[in-house]
């Protein structure tokens, strides 16, 4: 039998009120720190629970944005769709840091250095 099973090092979500998507599959419309939000991806992952990753936007076939936000993921859960018998992950994130995609700097970087120390 096979587990077939993700393992994410970011969470990517799509645009903002994207046609035939779950509101909880998109980005807020309004990325502010301190604030809790809810996810939904289809599959079983795993992401990293012990800091903070990165948040991007998404348009399918593994087109990433560039860094939207930082993230601590608070609560994931692995559920099967009761009508499809397919696996989803869904669960809650605290954003942490917003920053501006117009800037220049790496700052997934800084991240990564998180995540060793």
């Amino acid at each position: 039998m096979r587990i077939p099973t993700e393992f994410n090092p970011d969470l990517a979500l799509r645009k903002f009120g994207t046609p035939g998507r779950h509101l909880d599959e998109c980005l807020p419309e309004k990325l502010e720190a301190g604030k809790i939000h809810s996810f939904l991806k289809k599959g079983q992952r795993n992401y990293y629970l012990e800091g903070k990753i990165p948040l991007l936007e998404t348009k399918g076939n593994q087109q990433l944005s560039r860094l939207l936000a930082a993230i601590t993921i608070l609560e994931p859960t692995h559920f099967l769709d009761p009508k499809t018998d397919e696996p989803f992950t869904n669960g809650l994130y605290l954003i942490n840091e917003v920053y501006d995609v117009n800037d220049n700097k790496f700052k997934v970087g800084k991240l990564i250095i998180e995540w060793y120390s």
